[in-house]
């Protein structure tokens, strides 16, 4: 089963994202700011449970998306981390690329379209 820790503070776009991706059977880890996102990722890498994904938001409180994700890096070089925001077409969202993303995944495509993005980023059916 596929781990996705999804590091976001809004309680509608977490909720939207349980119902969304529920059907891909896959295992949900949230987290509300940057740094209980990296609180997360190191302790399910210390049960050997490293996230095959971590969708990460730009805005978040305390550190940032991008500091989140250049922490998470730190800790293991290997992440494959997607930014989920409205801020996509910014400056912002290439700093987060720069830090370590593989990409970011703007918020208007919708919740379909989002959910095809994680099916073909993990390779599900």
């Amino acid at each position: 089963m596929n781990e996705i820790l999804i590091v976001e503070d809004d309680d509608d776009i977490r909720n939207l994202i349980k119902i969304y991706l529920k059907e891909l059977g896959v295992k949900l880890h949230f987290a509300e700011s940057g740094e209980e996102g990296i609180k997360k990722y190191s302790e399910l890498m210390g049960k050997g449970k490293q996230p095959d994904l971590v969708v990460m938001d730009l805005k978040l409180p305390g550190i940032d998306g991008v500091e989140t994700t250049k922490r998470i890096m730190g800790i293991d070089s290997t992440a494959q981390i997607y930014g989920f925001t409205a801020f996509f077409a910014t400056e912002w969202a290439e700093k987060l690329k720069d830090a370590g993303a593989r990409g970011v995944i703007g918020r208007p495509v919708g919740m379909d379209a989002f959910k095809e993005k994680i099916k073909e980023i993990l390779q599900v059916s």
